[in-house]
């Protein structure tokens, strides 16, 4: 049997593909498309080499078994719709399209609260102007200052929401073109919202191939959808100006409870796929569907793990690599807003000292830590404007850079495994890929 993850490059995105079942029926999962750029040189020419070792003709359309976007953020749907954008222009031309799409996993932001934010985004639009929310674009600096001024919620949080909000729209036009095309949405779950369930029910996907939802949690969508009501009642009741209204807004439930995670299983192998869900509500829906026990010595094995929100510290439980045991990390970032992060790795280091596992990241090391630093210096740099109470040191490569941790730690960074760019990073966890279709790892 196949149980492969492949990693793509990504940006500052997630970009995957999850291959199983057997070389005489193969099976495909896609799970987002990172950002702008990603799509063109990144994801279609890996699905043109998996097209070309399935040997299928340019009439035919290569089978998706589901084709998942984890949440509404940029960095994960954009790529996805310029794929989609690419195959409504060939449905109207009746010319064959790349793919064949069997099931679109996705939850709409309206689906979440119940109707179309009008309200929200024409906020979101008065404060950052319209072009904020056409995708692909940074919000600006000054503005989300602004927010975070007035927002209670510290500034990786208040920055998370915005570009969830920011990605509404996109949404919307995905789930256009997902009808425009003839995806059926959310099939397994009736064509409602995607959640977990508390008996851990399973979707089969065929092949062997089982994937059992953890996240989002009833509650915590219920959360979402109650405090949207109530920022509707308190915006019509004080008229709120639009950076008032977004600060009362953001908080922590927007960007990570509202993110799809799932358990893949097969022959055996686990991996689970976490988005940019927020650590703490992984082990908690690990818990509810009834395969992670309660209480902190807990613990549970598994094949693969996809760290949620490209290795933010911030939002990762301190307990997380000690309950979730792993053969395979998956970093997916590239520095762009300081992730993956060097606390993360110390994080992992301490849990797991120098085991017998690997961690996989997107790009190499000293790439990462040049838009790190960048970041870096961007935030400090905010904190001085604003006159903070506290105002990080300058950068130190030594004290802050994620190669000098790795340096200092020679034998973890021997476990580190790069995705090289223009090679397919092939992740097998049951027979490998490359015997079944050895086109797909050059």
């Amino acid at each position: 049997m196949i149980f492969s993850l492949d990693v793509r490059r990504a940006r500052k995105g997630d970009c995957l593909l999850v291959h199983f079942g057997t070389k005489e029926k193969p099976g495909l999962i896609m799970i987002d498309g990172g950002p702008k750029d990603v799509y063109k040189p990144q994801l279609k020419p890996r699905l043109d080499q998996i097209r070309a070792a399935r040997e299928l003709s340019n009439q035919d359309s290569l089978p998706v078994d589901v084709l998942m976007v984890s949440h509404v953020d940029d960095d994960h749907i954009q790529g996805i719709l310029d794929l989609t954008k690419e195959e409504r222009i060939a449905k109207d031309a009746h010319r064959p399209r790349m793919l064949n799409v069997q099931s679109f996993w996705h939850n709409s932001f309206d689906d979440i609260i119940g109707h179309e934010p009008t309200e929200l985004t024409a906020s979101f639009k008065t404060h950052f102007g319209p072009a904020a929310v056409s995708g692909g674009g940074e919000l600006d600096d000054g503005l989300i200052a602004e927010i975070e001024n007035k927002s209670a919620e510290d500034e990786e949080v208040v920055g998370s929401s915005l570009k969830v909000l920011a990605s509404i729209e996109q949404g919307f036009r995905l789930r256009g073109d997902s009808e425009a095309l003839g995806y059926p949405r959310n099939r397994e779950f009736g064509g409602k919202l995607i959640m977990a369930q508390p008996e851990g029910k399973t979707a089969s996907v065929g092949n062997g191939l089982k994937l059992t939802v953890i996240g989002p949690m009833q509650p915590e969508l219920k959360d979402l959808f109650e405090k949207h009501q109530q920022w509707l009642e308190q915006l019509k009741k004080q008229g709120k100006a639009p950076a008032d209204a977004l600060a009362a807004y953001v908080d922590k439930s927007i960007p990570n409870l509202s993110s799809i995670v799932v358990l893949a299983e097969s022959d055996g192998k686990s991996m689970l796929l976490t988005g940019d869900a927020r650590g703490d509500k992984v082990l908690e829906g690990l818990q509810m569907v009834g395969r992670l026990q309660a209480g902190k010595t807990s613990k549970m094995n598994l094949d693969l793990v996809k760290v949620p929100h490209h290795g933010s510290a911030n939002n990762l439980a301190e307990d997380f690599f000690e309950r979730l045991v792993a053969k395979h990390y998956v970093f997916s970032g590239n520095g762009e807003h300081g992730n993956p992060e060097r606390e993360t790795m110390g994080m992992l280091l301490a849990a797991r000292g120098h085991g017998d596992y690997q961690i996989h990241l997107t790009y190499p090391v000293d790439e990462i830590d040049i838009e790190r630093e960048k970041d870096w210096n961007k935030e400090r740099n905010k904190e001085i404007a604003r006159k903070a109470k506290k105002i990080r040191q300058e950068w130190s490569p030594q004290t802050n850079s994620l190669g000098a941790f790795l340096d200092d730690n020679p034998e973890f960074k021997k476990q580190i495994r790069v995705v090289e760019a223009g090679k397919a990073h092939v992740i097998n966890l049951s027979d490998p890929l490359n015997s079944a279709w050895s086109a797909l790892e050059t």
